[in-house]
């Protein structure tokens, strides 16, 4: 795995110290977690205060991926988050995601100052995607995801999850490559929620580093999500201790990037965490 990533806008991803926390910024009305909904100038408030946090990465969204929901329009997508990633890259030189599945979307981003593409469907939704990543020298996150948000939660079913999702992440890869993707900017997401069930979601955390191997960086995405309510009974405010648990899993099995909610109590998890690695290691 590469220890560190540049990016576009000069910014860099070092992965020799704690694991990053990527902070959520979703710039819509529909996200499944009410309070990390904000738009225009409360996104940039959110993304400011997440870096002030001590968040590495600021994730801006424009379009929920919740079970149930349904694609937006690209004029939708694009009013919702390019001028809040202009308004922050003038205050800002953290590091910039964009989570969207269309290349005009990620185009523009791009243009504002994103560094990163974290594309749900692994750069396969747009067929335009993977070159423009590559042409634009961007790191992409690959996720995993089984069917489309309005159904994908309908009855996911696997012959073998985690044979799948090694064969679909050496695909991913193979594809990102060939269009010319540079693989030190490669990010893995097996996709957490996304086409899986509670067992599925947990057989992820167990067996992580099986699943995605070592030459690419791991980002999991976990935050507050409705596994952790199956098990603690918990509504999404108040999966914080739920989404902590599971996140010191998803770092002890090998994740670099944890993508989150709650910024304080996640870099204090990652510090810890290092700590503890860096003792075990003397």
């Amino acid at each position: 795995m590469h220890r560190s990533i540049n990016l576009p806008s000069g910014a860099s991803l070092d992965f020799s110290g704690p694991a990053l926390v990527m902070a959520v910024v979703n710039c819509n009305e529909d996200s499944f977690y009410v309070p990390s909904r904000a738009l225009a100038e409360r996104a940039l408030e959110m993304a400011l205060k997440a870096e002030e946090d001590g968040a590495s990465i600021v994730d801006f969204g424009g379009e929920s991926s919740r079970p149930g929901s349904e694609y937006v329009s690209e004029e939708a997508e694009l009013e919702r988050v390019i001028p809040v990633i202009r308004a922050f890259r003038k205050k800002s030189s953290l590091a910039v995601s964009v989570d969207t599945r269309k290349a005009a979307v990620a185009r523009a981003a791009l243009d504002a100052g994103a560094d990163i593409i974290n594309d749900i469907s692994g750069l396969f939704d747009d067929p335009l995607m993977p070159a423009l990543c590559a042409e634009r020298g961007a790191a992409v996150v690959l996720m995993h995801k089984k069917g489309i948000p309005l159904n994908m939660q309908d009855d996911p079913t696997y012959g073998d999850l985690k044979d799948e999702l090694k064969a679909w992440f050496g695909l991913a890869a193979e594809r990102a490559l060939t269009v010319g993707i540079d693989a030190g900017k490669i990010i893995l997401d097996p996709g957490i929620g996304f086409g899986k069930n509670l067992s599925g979601n947990l057989s992820i955390l167990k067996n992580l580093a099986e699943i995605c191997g070592t030459d690419y960086p791991v980002m999991v995405g976990l935050s507050r999500k409705s596994f952790i309510g199956e098990i603690t009974g918990r509504q999404a405010e108040e999966r914080l201790a739920g989404t902590l648990a599971a996140n010191a899993a998803a770092l002890m099995g090998g994740a670099r990037i944890i993508r989150i909610h709650d910024v304080k109590e996640h870099v204090d998890l990652v510090k810890i965490m290092h700590a503890l690695h860096v003792v075990a290691e003397q």
